[in-house]
């Protein structure tokens, strides 16, 4: 996907002002599945896939929270939770989740707050390619710890922060037209301290970079000079958390 990597990478000009997410993946929904060769899709599968081996979902309750069209689901599927809920802002791509999975439990997000979500009921809290949508980092890590479970873990991924102060942007084509998405910097350091205030400790962080394990994708799309351009710098992340136990 040249356009996507040229559009992340050299903060390309686009033909309209940052859409807010809820919009944006609205309109991006209908082809947000048909992205072959989309490097950053493939770097959060790959690093999802190596948090969730980590984590025991026999039997527990999970929300995915930003689950989109549900890429993740048929491996969460695959561990056998009792109870998988999705939770997206975007009306358009919970109607594509539940096209594919028509059984699924779902809920359209309007503040960060999980409001409809009880107290310590979630085992786990899955959460890919979304935290930097989320402007009030605050409020959203305080719900997040208040809906999980003692012991409970939490898999984040997303686009790394170092990359969208460098002028990143999470963009696709709607009707012939390049739009892009409103993302909010939160650095690593200022996620895992919020996330440690609320009691989430950090169990594992992974990272991936520009770097040769990657060159074949800008090959195969004629941008050498965006990996020459890029190469050493990260570009995704990935944290797995664990709410501590409360002591007397």
């Amino acid at each position: 996907m040249l356009r996507a990597l040229k559009t992340f990478f050299k903060n390309k000009m686009v033909s309209n002002e940052p859409k807010p997410s809820s919009e944006a993946y609205d309109l991006w929904s209908d082809s947000y599945d048909v992205q072959p060769g989309n490097l950053m899709l493939d770097l959060d599968e790959i690093i999802f896939t190596a948090l969730l081996q980590k984590v025991e979902l026999k039997d527990k309750v999970i929300a995915d929270i930003g689950c989109g069209t549900g890429r993740h689901w048929p491996k969460l599927y695959a561990k056998s939770p009792a109870i998988l809920r999705g939770y997206d802002v975007s009306e358009g791509m919970l109607k594509k989740l539940k096209s594919k999975f028509p059984a699924a439990i779902t809920s359209q997000i309007t503040d960060n707050k999980l409001l409809d979500t009880a107290t310590s009921s979630l085992d786990c809290i899955i959460s890919t390619l979304t935290i930097a949508h989320i402007k009030d980092l605050e409020e959203t890590i305080a719900a997040w710890a208040r809906v999980l479970k003692p012991g409970g873990d939490i898999i984040l991924t997303d686009f790394h922060p170092d990359a969208l102060v460098k002028g990143g942007k999470r963009t696709f084509r709607h009707e012939d037209k390049q739009m892009s998405v409103i993302n909010f910097v939160h650095s690593l350091h200022i996620i895992k301290d919020v996330c440690k205030k609320h009691g989430l400790e950090v169990i594992e962080q992974e990272e991936r970079y520009v770097d040769d394990t990657v060159r074949s994708y800008y090959e195969n799309q004629d941008a050498m000079h965006v990996y020459n351009q890029f190469k050493g710098m990260a570009i995704i992340y990935g944290l797995h958390l664990k709410k501590q136990h409360v002591t007397e």
